[in-house]
């Protein structure tokens, strides 16, 4: 009888995480989480699951930072990632470690806002760029001058995703600087290139996509994977890849220090990382995730689109996005602030 016991008890705890159950709380970005994802799990693990969604960076960090929010999960971009973990707001789950690592993209495997992946895996990664209607400009639209620099029939219809560490990047490279650049006459360059711009933006709103579709605005500021669901909905829609240099970004799930269901968390981590359920995150934000073997299971409008697939003409310009020093991020927050006024 013991030995029937002790048998059963091994298969158990080799099952592990199909016996799973309790809770999960998501904190992610808007429009961001695949509600058929969500109810796989909860089938696979009997695990009942909670997103919440926030608008910014900024805004999940602050929520986070403030405690009592509750939270397991939160997904930042990679440029924000060295900011939790310097203040102590990830837990080191060692994502480099869980069965399904093995799938990570060797390019995303060791990034240096996370070296080893000892707190974060791969959720979405995307490019920053332009999106025009076509019925508004037939012109070149693979340079910021869209934004900066706009041709007359764009004046006054254009639309900025107001995401600051975007707009510098953007920017400064527009003007011939480089990514984090501490030069303070390229900074200024970009300060008076934004004041002199925004007159030219009907807004600075992050619905620029459905603005685009209803026809409201006839550009913006905007990131390819929101591009590419624009585009299904309004063929007229085109994504452009700035010549003078444009960001390649990735967010990032990890769990939270105060985590509260921290086997849980570490259980969906690992099961986003299976290339089926990537594919699924993918088809339902449109962006790619990082995760090899992923491409099969992919709609076959992602398998083409030039919005993710980007063109070896375009790639060569574009740049990692990158964690900027304390001393230039209050540079960059004090032109941010003045183009506010």
């Amino acid at each position: 009888m013991k030995s029937f016991i002790a048998s059963v008890a091994a298969a158990v705890l080799l099952a592990g995480p199909a016996f799973a159950d309790g809770e999960l709380n998501i904190y992610n970005w808007g429009n961001y989480t695949p509600p058929d994802l969500i109810k796989k799990f909860e089938q696979a693990y009997n695990v009942k699951v909670t997103v919440t969604d926030y608008d910014s960076n900024d805004t999940a960090l602050a929520k986070v930072e403030a405690g009592g929010h509750g939270f397991d999960i939160v997904v930042p971009a990679g440029i924000y990632v060295p900011i939790w973990i310097q203040k102590g707001l990830l837990l080191e789950s060692r994502p480099d470690q869980m069965a399904n690592f093995k799938n990570v993209d060797p390019k995303w495997s060791n990034p240096g806002f996370d070296p080893g992946r000892h707190y974060t895996a791969p959720w979405q990664w995307g490019t920053v760029g332009v999106t025009v209607n076509r019925d508004f400009y037939k012109g070149d639209i693979n340079t910021s001058a869209i934004l900066f620099n706009p041709p007359k029939e764009l004046k006054g219809k254009i639309n900025i995703v107001p995401e600051m560490n975007d707009i510098m990047a953007l920017a400064v490279h527009y003007v011939g600087g480089e990514t984090c650049t501490n030069d303070m006459t390229v900074l200024k360059k970009v300060r008076d290139l934004l004041v002199a711009s925004k007159p030219n933006w009907v807004s600075m709103d992050y619905s620029g996509i459905e603005q685009l579709n209803q026809g409201d605005i006839a550009a913006g500021m905007n990131w390819n994977g929101a591009s590419l669901r624009g585009r299904l909905m309004n063929p007229k829609l085109e994504f452009g890849f700035p010549k003078e240099g444009y960001s390649v970004f990735m967010d990032n799930i990890a769990i939270l220090a105060d985590a509260k269901n921290v086997e849980n968390a570490k259980l969906f981590v690992n099961f986003i990382m299976d290339p089926e359920n990537a594919a699924m995150i993918s088809a339902f934000a449109r962006y790619g995730n990082g995760i090899l073997g992923s491409e099969k299971y992919l709609p076959e409008d992602m398998k083409a689109a030039p919005e993710i697939n980007i063109a070896p003409e375009f790639a060569k310009a574009g740049f990692p996005a990158q964690t900027c020093s304390p001393e230039v991020m209050k540079i960059y927050t004090k032109i941010w602030t003045d183009l506010q006024k």
